[in-house]
Formats: C-alpha cells, structure tokens, sequence
C-alpha cells in the first residue's frame, strides 16, 4: 500500500539507518521510533513502525497509523499550515505484518515550545513581546480548524517555534508535529472543541495568556468556544 508517489521505493527507505530521536517503543500493538537521517547531504527523520495500527468504521481490521499522518502532514502543506514536509510515506505486508514509513524533511531552526520555555526563550523579550506567539498560535490553529482537521494529540511540547528579530520585534514562527491521531471533522467547530480543550489541559501558560489567546483564536475562528468564566471550550 502506498500513499504517496516517491522519488524512492518503499525498500529504499526502510534500508536508511541514522541514529534515534525517538527510540521504538511499543504502542497499538506494535512498534514506532523515528530516525534522524541525512540522505543525499539533508536531514530526514525517519518514522519506522511495525504492526502500528490504528482502527476505525473504514478500516475495522487496521491500518497503520503512518498513512494517515502522512496523508495529514500533505493536506497541511497546501493549506499553508506549517508541519514537517512530508517526503515518502507508505507500508507494506511482511509475512502478514504491517511495515509502515513516514519520511519528513527536518524543520530547521525549529525548537518545541516546552524546551524553549525550559531554556528561558521567553525571558529575552518583554512580557507584551512574548504576547504575539499567542496571537500566531491563534492564527495558525484556526487556520487549521477552519479546514476541519483536528490535530488529535495537541499539546505544547507538539507546537514547534523559531524567532526571528526584526526591526519592529520578535516575529514568531510556529508550526505543529505529531499529527499521528489528526483527522478531518465534520465542523471546524469539532475540531477546535477537541483540539482547544486539549491545550487548555496540557499547556504551560497563565489564565491571563490563555485568555489573551482565546481572545484573538475565537476572532479568527469566528465562533465562541466559551461559556461563563471557566475559559474552557462546550463539551
């Protein structure tokens, strides 16, 4: 089975070896760890599982989860949402054993948000500086819900940043990983439901910064997610 029309095989890729940015571990019935490649003089990270599947109405007996964040990192691209760009993306059946594959190209200068927290980035700028990544966050993710996707597993540490200095400030550069759970909704207002109340609960920031956050997030979506003063999203 392949997803996407590569300048390299299935076999190619699989033969690739680099050292791990994120050892196999075992989930879904399976196994998933990621490679730091460099293939041809660039950087690659290298997603390799082994009967990692996922499940759904469409796909009762499984299907492994590469496909569908590969699909998902390709839909991202065109919509000018920033993500790893996909490469190669595919899987094969080895004596009835799902192999699955996912090659993206390295971000840059890129770092998650969490570690640049923990190294004190936001220490660098003044507190009303540091509001414009809220108001890129906001940009961003509506763009994304807007489209119906929902990320699935959003997080902080899954949201990746770059500085850049300007004459008027810090231009913030964002963009998202770990879309292996992501999926079209019927609504974009679904997708934000889930996705929001997801980062609400898993994110580093005070109620002021979520609220400044929310603020510009429900403009761009158009659409209140809110009730009262809890500043969490309707069930």
């Amino acid at each position: 089975m392949r997803d996407h029309s590569p300048q390299y095989d299935f076999a190619h890729w699989w033969s690739t070896e680099g050292p791990w940015v994120e050892e196999p571990n075992v989930r879904r019935s399976g196994t998933s760890g990621v490679q730091r490649v460099v293939h041809e003089g660039s950087i690659v990270y290298v997603k390799r599982q082994t009967g990692h599947l996922y499940r759904s109405a469409r796909h009762p007996f499984g299907r492994p989860t590469v496909l569908r964040e590969g699909h998902a990192l390709a839909s991202l691209h065109s919509l000018n949402v920033t993500a790893p760009n996909p490469v190669f993306y595919g899987a094969r059946k080895v004596d009835g054993v799902w192999q699955g594959l996912l090659v993206t190209k390295d971000l840059g200068e890129f770092q998650d948000l969490d570690s640049w927290y923990h190294a004190g980035g936001q220490d660098r700028y003044s507190p009303e500086e540091n509001m414009r990544l809220f108001e890129q966050l906001a940009f961003l993710l509506s763009r994304l819900h807007l489209s119906r996707w929902q990320h699935g597993c959003m997080r902080s540490k899954h949201i990746f940043v770059k500085v850049q200095s300007t004459d008027d400030g810090p231009d913030f550069q964002l963009a998202l990983l770990d879309l292996e759970k992501s999926r079209r909704r019927f609504s974009s207002l679904r997708a934000a439901r889930h996705d929001i109340f997801q980062l609400r609960r898993h994110s580093p920031w005070s109620d002021a910064q979520w609220q400044y956050f929310l603020r510009h997030y429900e403009a761009e979506l158009g659409r209140t997610l809110t009730t009262g003063e809890s500043a969490r999203p309707i069930a």
